[in-house]
């Protein structure tokens, strides 16, 4: 089977459907489908991480939540997620992009979109490292997030306060550049949370 390779240059007025056709357009032409072993994101070429990349900035988000969570030192903990999204009629980028990185998982809601989600801190780190070079709309999540994750990895109970309050911020970097219909925290309530309020 001959492989074509297929260049277009990225443009903000993508939409998920024509994502859907580049994405599908990438994977009919692949002769070896099936996910590499290894690290997370395997040895996967270019090609798959640019497709992968775009379908990021166009149809994803990348977040910084703070989760309850009665078993830790504060009572919440940091939740770091990549997530894909997409009609759920043309869903089969999504499960092509879960075999590409071997990892996720897909859900569908009752409005229709399905997600691929992907959660944790080194899982995200060495993906968002991966797909970076190709991330051109979220470089400024993408750069805080891995940096997040690069503190959060050792466990929220053993950060230094100057550690929280460095990833306090990134999170607030991250929220202020994503689009969100729901109110978050602001950095004072997250302060507030691990007693470093002056």
């Amino acid at each position: 089977m001959k492989t074509r390779l297929i260049t277009v240059k990225p443009s903000h007025g993508f939409g998920s459907r024509i994502l859907h056709i580049l994405v599908q357009l990438c994977y009919n032409s692949l002769e070896d489908r099936n996910p590499l072993k290894g690290n997370t994101v395997g040895s996967r070429s270019d090609i798959d991480l640019s497709y992968i990349a775009g379908f990021l900035d166009g149809d994803g988000s990348i977040m910084l939540q703070l989760k309850k969570r009665k078993d830790t030192k504060f009572g919440y903990r940091f939740m770091a997620t990549i997530c894909l999204y997409q009609d759920s009629r043309h869903d089969s980028p999504l499960f092509w992009i879960r075999d590409v990185l071997n990892i996720g998982y897909v859900t569908t809601r009752n409005d229709r979109i399905t997600e691929l989600r992907i959660n944790g801190f080194t899982t995200i780190h060495d993906i968002l490292s991966d797909l970076q070079p190709h991330i051109r709309f979220k470089r400024l999540q993408t750069e805080a997030m891995i940096r997040a994750c690069q503190i959060l990895a050792c466990g929220i109970g053993k950060l230094t306060k100057q550690q929280i309050i460095e990833v306090i911020d990134l999170a607030m970097l991250i929220q202020r550049e994503n689009y969100t219909a729901h109110k978050k925290k602001s950095r004072d309530e997250m302060l507030k949370i691990f007693d470093l309020t002056p």
